[in-house]
């Protein structure tokens, strides 16, 4: 009876896997976290494009350069301390055990801190969508992953931080090196020509799904500190409902697309085929007239 208790409590009372991650801002309670979502989902679906309906996209281009040379940078410096510690304990599969090491259980969870803010900042994607009245990027798609990914984030740092979460989060960090450089390339007009290479960061966006699944399979079955069942099935759910939106996402907008596009242009080359045909007729009789 005491034992459900203090289980109880400890659940009531939001009691995290680590004393002093407890302590950290944003971290004693689920409250703060859930009420920045609150906001955004309020703002990105309802207030914000309310705001705007009058008025004229906003022209952001400085600040988004600005914006995303600091998610680059952030990315960068997440990507850094992730691929360290994998260096240090396994790319795949760790050689010690968080609960082995007070050491490897702080950096674990400083890493996955610092991530964590990396996914709060991120919402202001979908923030300078609705103030440029880019409304079509403001998708199920993307609504979900920046949600998912923040609140996924907070859980797994406050209940079980995890080696699983330093790979995801370390592989999740790179592809956002490319995928913000990107963005901030865009920004400069005279570049578009050479960003041809867009629909390689939603391949690498699959990839890098694909090998989330596989490291966390992996390491569940063949590790001495699996992670746990409630933790794996998350992941591994969240990952292939990533990877069926952003396949479906590819197909639409790369393979499609582009099929389209040939089936619209093959009666234009057939019209100028014909006109050039007629062109040559009227030559030749032309020419026989006057001879």
């Amino acid at each position: 009876m005491s034992e459900n208790g203090t289980v109880e409590n400890s659940f009531w009372q939001f009691k995290g896997n680590v004393d002093y991650v407890d302590k950290w801002f944003l971290m004693s309670t689920p409250m703060p976290i859930v009420t920045i979502w609150i906001t955004y989902l309020a703002f990105v679906l309802k207030i914000g494009p309310a705001l705007m309906r009058k008025r004229a996209p906003f022209n952001l281009n400085n600040v988004l350069l600005l914006y995303n040379t600091i998610q680059v940078l952030i990315s960068c410096f997440v990507f850094c301390i992730g691929f360290k510690l994998l260096l240090q304990n396994g790319l795949i599969l760790q050689r010690r055990c968080i609960s082995d090491s007070d050491d490897l259980k702080k950096k674990i969870t400083v890493g996955t801190y610092y991530y964590l803010f990396a996914k709060i900042t991120e919402l202001l994607d979908t923030v300078f969508f609705v103030l440029r009245k880019n409304y079509r990027q403001v998708t199920f798609l993307h609504v979900y992953h920046h949600s998912i990914t923040m609140l996924a984030s907070w859980c797994a740092l406050k209940y079980e931080p995890s080696y699983s979460t330093v790979f995801l989060g370390t592989v999740n960090s790179f592809v956002h090196i490319v995928m913000y450089a990107y963005y901030g390339l865009s920004t400069f007009p005279d570049l578009t020509k050479y960003l041809w290479w867009k629909k390689y960061i939603t391949t690498m966006q699959l990839v890098q799904f694909l090998l989330i699944v596989l490291q966390v399979t992996i390491n569940h079955k063949v590790s001495s500190c699996p992670t746990s069942h409630g933790l794996i099935g998350v992941i591994i759910f969240n990952i292939l409902f990533f990877m069926y939106l952003f396949s479906d996402f590819y197909i639409k907008s790369y393979i499609k697309n582009n099929h389209e596009q040939k089936v619209k242009e093959k009666p234009y080359s057939k019209n100028l085929n014909a006109v050039a045909h007629e062109k040559k007729e009227v030559c030749q009789l032309t020419e026989a007239y006057y001879n």
